[in-house]
């Protein structure tokens, strides 16, 4: 059942639990939970936000999941979290410092979690996060918590130039053998 007004508005500020599991190939990381997702407790749950369409599109799991089923995820060897763990209305009313705290968090889950690929869905906030105003989408020169590191554009449905087939075909990359984007080696972001 759909999250009423009233559930939605409820929800700011609430959190939604990570999808962990051992072994993950792939952890996505959103910039934070919007008020539908924290309302229903699920990870790209609103409707019209891409991400599930992509993710099956993309091949990395079999059928297309709803938002309630993510916690199927970690059997395809996928998981998510965010880089901030509040939820709010619109990304940007999370200030750079937020971003910036949140970035040393995720370097620490990942440094635990030991993901192969980290794929951050928003380049802009990923830009503030990591201090890293130029990054582009794509795979990353960088490795966070000793993870492959890829910037995905975020799948809302208000990011309209990325359709689910382009963003599809980035995810699909991601279970490649990941390699620097300039071919040269990696090295690792430092936080803090």
């Amino acid at each position: 059942m759909a999250p009423t007004k009233a559930d939605i508005e409820a929800a700011r500020n609430a959190t939604i639990e990570d999808v962990l599991g051992p072994g993950l190939d792939v952890l996505f990381c959103g910039i934070n939970p919007g008020l539908y997702s924290a309302a229903t407790g699920h990870h790209f749950a609103r409707p019209g936000n891409r991400f599930w369409p992509a993710l099956h599109l993309s091949g990395l799991v079999p059928r297309r999941l709803a938002p309630s089923e993510q916690h199927l995820l970690p059997s395809y060897g996928l998981g998510i979290t965010n880089i901030v763990a509040r939820a709010t209305a619109r990304a940007g009313e999370l200030d750079p410092e937020e971003l910036r705290v949140g970035g040393e968090r995720l370097a620490r889950l990942v440094a635990e979690v030991r993901p192969r690929v980290l794929a951050v869905a928003g380049v802009s906030a990923y830009r503030v996060a990591f201090a890293r105003p130029a990054a582009q989408i794509g795979p990353q020169e960088e490795t966070i918590g000793g993870a492959a590191l890829w910037v995905l554009p975020n799948p809302s449905g208000l990011n309209a130039p990325w359709t689910v087939p382009r963003i599809a075909e980035l995810m699909r990359q991601l279970r490649q053998p990941s390699r620097p984007a300039s071919g040269k080696g990696s090295a690792p972001i430092s936080m803090g």
